[in-house]
């Protein structure tokens, strides 16, 4: 395993940054001006939930702020679950780009069954549409039904690919 293969992966990936796997980013309180300065959209009003939203507004393909001495220090150590099996060879590198097409086809897939929302992250607007439905019991037409089995499916996906198992954010 190289580390051009962790960067291809990353880089063909982008689920971290996308607003896909997380709503929000967690951020120490001296990390809020600078991280401010590169263009994120800091939340600040409570303590225990300081960081900057998701998607990430200078990800685009790659990350703009990637090489700048304030890059966020959550993001420099985030490793999703496919990433580090790569790290530790225990998955190859087309293994693992095959984990992330796949979880990109599942995601816009799901994408097409939403309904229009305000919310920009669509981690947000997933768990929303299916929590209204489930209360809603409205789980009765067909792509009701579609969407719930695929999300259902991409939820699992995130925690056994990705180590993703909370709505919210990660913490490293």
């Amino acid at each position: 395993m190289t580390q051009p293969d962790a960067n291809t992966l990353c880089k063909s990936c982008g689920l971290c940054c996308s607003g896909h796997l997380f709503s929000w980013v967690r951020l120490n309180a001296p990390e809020l001006d600078p991280v401010e300065k590169l263009g994120l959209n800091v939340i600040r009003n409570d303590p225990r939930q300081r960081g900057f939203t998701q998607p990430c507004p200078v990800w685009n393909g790659v990350c703009a702020v990637y090489t700048s001495p304030d890059y966020p220090r959550n993001c420099k150590s985030y490793k999703c679950k496919a990433l580090k099996q790569l790290l530790d060879e225990n998955i190859t590198l087309p293994e693992a780009l095959s984990v992330i097409q796949e979880t990109l086809t599942l995601i816009r897939e799901i994408e097409a069954l939403l309904p229009a929302s305000s919310a920009i992250s669509f981690r947000e607007r997933l768990i929303s549409h299916k929590e209204y439905l489930e209360s809603k019991g409205r789980a009765h037409e067909a792509l009701d039904q579609e969407f719930l089995g695929k999300t259902a499916v991409l939820l699992n996906r995130y925690e056994d690919r990705f180590g993703v198992d909370d709505f919210i954010d990660y913490e490293t």
